[in-house]
């Protein structure tokens, strides 16, 4: 699956002029957490989101420090935190690197990117940096939330090659001590593991391995002073 696929495509967006309240308006009024902001054409140059609006004044949040705290901190901050708090502009308070996609960025890698730079949205641009759409935290859920898909025919020896595989790849102690037999696209699982972490790796393995139809788990999970030789 990629970012297409799972991208909002029609994006509020602003310019770097936009009034700052305009952009709160319609950040309560679409339910959304942050608004792209974008060039005359189209080009991403900042976003406002949320975090960006938590210090105002006409909330009464902007930061208020002591005389010698404010001479003791570095201009370049003072200042910034002045004009976030106050400017009346969407370039006053957006911010300004941006981190973004392209349309056929994996899935995997935007929930990758998104954890690793601790952000809630990722625009998507074309070839040419224009905003094509945006991936949010709830587009990722919501792709969990899709029905399945049609259920996928397998022999059981493609099922147990399938799913030998996977354990081989993913558990540290391999095969050695995890059995496993199938009969028309069951599969019972049995064995041993060093934690209960471990055996539900593997059952989610033999759960999501195409073909599987139900998994009877009766692994077990070795006592500390074994699990830890």
């Amino acid at each position: 699956m990629r970012a297409r696929d799972i991208m909002t495509k029609t994006v509020k967006i602003a310019n770097a002029t936009t009034p700052v309240h305009k952009i709160a308006e319609a950040m309560v009024r679409h339910r959304i957490s942050a608004i792209p902001i974008v060039d005359r054409n189209r080009n991403v140059i900042g976003i406002v989101s949320e975090a960006d609006l938590l210090r105002r004044t006409e909330s009464g949040t902007d930061r208020r420090r002591t005389p010698w705290l404010a001479f003791l901190m570095d201009p370049r901050t003072q200042a910034r935190e002045y004009a976030k708090s106050r400017g009346r502009e969407a370039r006053d308070v957006m911010t300004r690197t941006v981190i973004s996609i392209k349309p056929d960025t994996d899935v995997a890698a935007v929930a990758d990117l998104m954890e690793k730079s601790a952000v809630k949205r990722l625009p998507v641009v074309d070839a040419r940096n224009r905003l094509v759409g945006i991936v949010t935290r709830r587009d990722l859920i919501a792709a969990v939330a899709r029905k399945p898909g049609k259920l996928k025919r397998s022999t059981d020896a493609q099922i147990s090659a399938a799913l030998r595989e996977r354990i081989r790849a993913n558990m540290r102690m391999g095969e050695s001590l995890i059995n496993f037999a199938v009969t028309k696209g069951r599969v019972e699982l049995s064995g041993l593991v060093p934690s209960e972490e471990e055996r539900d790796a593997v059952r989610v393995m033999a759960e999501t391995t195409p073909g599987v139809r139900a998994v009877s788990d009766a692994i077990r999970v070795l006592p500390r002073t074994f699990a830890s030789i």
